[in-house]
């Protein structure tokens, strides 16, 4: 019988002519195959083939748990910037310490500057000021459809590490937004890397500007690393200012509850 023990000897072709033997084993092969294939992405590298929207929402449920988690982190962060013009070269430098807590959100302390200071003035210090303006706003700023058109181009390895490249276009002109190119890591769903220019100018002597940025994991979350960018001035010259985010200190979660009251 069908439903009957089945004994070790008995050969395929009798167990095939059980036609609920024959659904166990057809449905033990697709789970089988089904296992093998995400087994076999993971380990070649393969990211898994989905839309731009699926990374998009990815990104969102990725990105919010990463903020639940990391509660508290502390850097010092070295600004510089160049100028090259008719005029001759000028440079400034600026170190800032940069406290996150999760209740009370970032602050800014400047430690050191240096150099010209015109460039400390009107564009290291305005550089921080609209880091801190954005992060009052995340909602308007966010990677997200209700701010961006997405368009997935393919994938590429950044370090090591396999990624999705997606064009980005702007919904509105803000100063807050970009478009460009990012690319996204298939694991993590974080931005590993950016390549972009501003929606909209800041100002009318600015020509155009190019950015460039790179994350990297620390303790477990996808941190910025490295920001350079490039701006060419319509009445001659190029700015370049670089941000090295320095080496992060993440605060255990007991010890931000703490400092947060």
């Amino acid at each position: 019988m069908c439903e009957g023990h089945v004994l070790p000897e008995q050969d395929y072709d009798s167990l095939m002519g059980c036609p609920l033997a024959k659904v166990r084993f057809h449905a033990a092969l697709i789970a089988f195959a089904a296992a093998w294939t995400t087994l076999a992405h993971a380990a070649s590298g393969v990211p898994p083939d989905l839309t731009s929207s699926q990374i998009v929402q990815q990104m969102q449920q990725h990105n919010q748990a990463r903020i639940e988690e990391l509660k508290a982190y502390k850097a010092l962060r070295h600004y510089d910037v160049e100028y090259r013009g008719f005029g001759g070269k000028i440079a400034a430098k600026m170190e800032v310490e940069i406290s996150y807590n999760a209740a009370t959100g970032k602050s800014f302390r400047i430690v050191s500057q240096s150099g010209s200071k015109l460039l400390c003035e009107k564009v290291l210090k305005r550089a921080v000021e609209s880091e801190k303006e954005a992060s009052q706003d995340k909602q308007s700023n966010a990677l997200t459809e209700t701010n961006y058109r997405f368009r997935l181009v393919g994938t590429e390895n950044i370090t090591g590490r396999p990624a999705y490249i997606l064009d980005v276009e702007p919904l509105t002109a803000s100063k807050f937004l970009y478009r460009g190119r990012i690319w996204v890591d298939t694991a993590d769903y974080a931005v590993v890397k950016m390549e972009t220019e501003p929606a909209k100018s800041p100002s009318f002597w600015i020509a155009r500007t190019l950015i460039h940025y790179t994350s990297a994991k620390t303790d477990g979350f996808w941190l910025p690393e490295q920001m350079r960018s490039e701006t060419k001035v319509r009445v001659g010259g190029t700015a370049v200012l670089n941000i090295n985010y320095g080496t992060y200190a993440v605060v255990p979660e007991a010890s931000a509850q703490t400092a947060a009251f």
